[in-house]
Order: C-alpha cells, then sequence, then structure tokens
C-alpha cells in the first residue's frame, strides 16, 4: 500500500529533498559535469552551476581540512534544514494542509540553513576571517534562495505536528 500525504510530514519530507538536493547536485561528478558542460553567462547555466553549491568530495588530492570543511558544509545543510523546518512556525500554523505557508516556511527553512552553513564551516577555515564568514553566508542564502522553493514545494500538503 503506498503512503499518501497523510502520512508524509512538512519536515521530513522537506529534510528527504534536500538530502537528494545534495547527493546529487552537489556530487562532484555533477558539479564537474556542471563546469564542463554549461556557461554561466546564461540564466540556465548559472543555475545548473549553483545548483552544485554544496559540494561534497572525497578527492585524495585536498587537504584533509579542506574535504572536511567541504563535506561539513554539505551535512550541515541538512541537518540545519531539517532543524529550521521543525523551528519554523508557518507549517505547523497553517489551518489547511497544502497553504502557501508551508511553500514559504519550507523555502525560507532552506535560505537559512544554506547561510548558516556557509557561515559555520568558514570558521573551520586555516586562517577564518569575519569578511570571508559573510560572504559565505551570502553565498550560502543566494543559494537557498534560488533552490530553497524546491524544499518548499516538498512540505506542501504535509502533516504538520498535532491534529
Amino acid at each position: 500500500m503506498a503512503l499518501g500525504n497523510r502520512y508524509k510530514s512538512a519536515p521530513g519530507a522537506g529534510t528527504l529533498a534536500a538530502l537528494i538536493l545534495v547527493l546529487v547536485f552537489g556530487s562532484p561528478w555533477y558539479a564537474d559535469w556542471a563546469i564542463d558542460n554549461t556557461d554561466p553567462e546564461t540564466a540556465g547555466g548559472w543555475f545548473l552551476n549553483l545548483l552544485a553549491w554544496p559540494r561534497w568530495s572525497f578527492d585524495s588530492d585536498d587537504s584533509l581540512r579542506a574535504i572536511i570543511v567541504g563535506d561539513l558544509k554539505a551535512i550541515l545543510l541538512v541537518v540545519l534544514t531539517a532543524l529550521f523546518l521543525f523551528l519554523l512556525p508557518g507549517s505547523q500554523l497553517a489551518r489547511a494542509r497544502g497553504t502557501i505557508s508551508q511553500f514559504f516556511a519550507g523555502w525560507g527553512a532552506y535560505v537559512f540553513a544554506a547561510g548558516f552553513a556557509a557561515l559555520l564551516t568558514t570558521l573551520f577555515l586555516a586562517n577564518p576571517s569575519l569578511v570571508e564568514a559573510f560572504r559565505a553566508a551570502g553565498n550560502g542564502a543566494s543559494y537557498g534562495l534560488f533552490v530553497g522553493w524546491i524544499i518548499g514545494l516538498a512540505t506542501l500538503g504535509g502533516y504538520r505536528g498535532t491534529r
């Protein structure tokens, strides 16, 4: 028997969508493809390159610190998305399932998660500075703004908590 929307939680669906986005589009194979085969000066090419922002890798040429920081950003993005989806009250306070507040709560959760994941991982770099952390957070929030609508769509119609 297939499970319908009645059993789908909004935070769970949004977290699963974030995990899939990070695993697929953050992979080294997709990132290399996007860099080699798209033109970043076009809107489509820019978006396809943006999807690869939470890059993770297991490249032996990189230093261990660079690998851990890159992977930590991807891990934190998924974990913080789950946290913010639980904390943002829009989806819990909506009167009916599938309302626009669930969409914006999911989208906003991803913007916050991407910004904070970038900010926190910058602190683990060799010589972190405050301006680097702010720039990284801006890049993360930009990623969340343009990709977060996918998480918003995933949270639509989900179970919000108390019935």
